[in-house]
């Protein structure tokens, strides 16, 4: 779909569990995930999160969920910088509009791989009225941002702390600056869940 009151439009992809048709009184939690650099909102489907997903629901081992991949197709100058504001301010309240989603913080998620992670970090944190749950994939840390995680950090109240899933591949070019966002999370009293595998950044990983 696209968010054509937005400047420029929002494109975004969604994911509906396989129940929504049918359970039409049921409203679902929402995860945004988020694709790299030079890639499209395409990039998560193609590498398998809706099959996964799909089984996990079925199988029972998931609880059904909603998950829109934005588009951000823009890398540089202001306009890059506005897909933030276009994705809280525009695009957040139109889902919660549109379809049957569960629209508070404890049931709103972010995450994303590489620039995408990035995204999720800036926002999981800065705006945790929003979300309650972030999820750092192979983390690039956006231009600008690596003097201001710990601020960040040190602002989330108590009754605010997120949940935080986080991983990276041992190549992965990115490793140290994401071993230096563990510590700043570790040092501030920020729990997390980090895993550090076999693997560089790259969709094989």
């Amino acid at each position: 779909g696209t968010l054509e009151t937005t400047d420029p439009p929002q494109e975004y992809r969604i994911y509906l569990p396989p129940c929504y048709d049918e359970l039409t009184e049921k409203r679902y939690p929402i995860l945004y995930l988020l694709h790299g650099q030079t890639y499209t909102s395409d990039q998560w489907i193609r590498i398998g999160a809706v099959d996964a997903l799909d089984q996990l629901i079925l199988s029972g081992i998931s609880q059904p969920f909603i998950i829109v991949f934005p588009n951000d197709r823009y890398w540089v100058g202001p306009i890059a910088n506005g897909f933030g504001e276009r994705l809280t301010d525009g695009l957040i309240p139109f889902v919660d509009e549109t379809y049957r989603t569960i629209a508070d913080r404890k049931h709103r998620a972010i995450g994303g791989m590489s620039r995408g992670s990035g995204w999720a970090l800036r926002l999981g944190l800065t705006r945790s009225d929003l979300f309650s749950i972030i999820g750092l994939h192979s983390l690039a840390v956006l231009q600008g941002d690596s003097s201001k995680i710990e601020r960040w950090t040190e602002k989330i109240t108590s009754s605010s702390l997120p949940t935080i899933f986080m991983d990276i591949g041992e190549s992965d070019q990115e490793v140290d600056m994401a071993l230096n966002v563990v510590d700043i999370f570790t040092q501030n009293g920020i729990p997390l869940e980090w895993h550090l595998y076999t693997g560089a950044h790259a969709e094989e990983y």
